[in-house]
């Protein structure tokens, strides 16, 4: 009950804060592509403030740093690699992101590496931020308020 705020006593409650939305609709859109294809023409790559961060998953539990950063050198200057671990194991949670200053190296990476193996796992490397192509022609202050956290495409989502 601590997420609902009554503003009036006849009838009308009101729902903030995280997890709640005003638009179901926007709602039922952002979990629908999490199921299609990233590289659909309707998604546009997003920049953020420093490059292009790429998310790398299917990484294998025992990958290390070093061997992604030496794979994923081949395709252009690496700024950025967080490759997250399990406090308790020790080991990959199976995924990465990686940054690259240009858009050009960027998508070379998503071109060459996407379906390849590393220790025997397949990646799939895709742009961790893109936004539907009509919002991005789209102003700032009209439109769909939406989060940057609600339009990323990380995994668990």
């Amino acid at each position: 009950m601590a997420d609902r705020m009554i503003v009036d006593e006849a009838s009308q409650v009101r729902t903030k804060g995280r997890g709640f939305s005003s638009n179901d609709d926007a709602r039922g859109r952002n979990d629908m592509r999490m199921d299609e294809d990233v590289g659909d023409n309707d998604l546009v790559p997003q920049r953020s403030i420093e490059g292009w961060i790429l998310i790398v998953r299917g990484v294998h539990p025992e990958a290390d740093e070093e061997g992604l950063m030496e794979r994923f050198s081949d395709y252009g200057t690496v700024k950025n690699l967080h490759l997250n671990l399990d406090r308790r194991t020790g080991y990959a949670k199976g995924y990465a992101l990686i940054e690259y200053e240009t858009l050009k190296e960027a998508q070379t990476a998503i071109n060459e590496a996407n379906g390849t193996t590393l220790y025997d796992e397949p990646l799939q490397v895709d742009f961790a931020f893109a936004k539907d192509d009509d919002e991005s022609r789209g102003s700032r202050r009209g439109g769909d308020r939406r989060s940057y956290r609600d339009r990323s495409l990380s995994p668990g989502r």
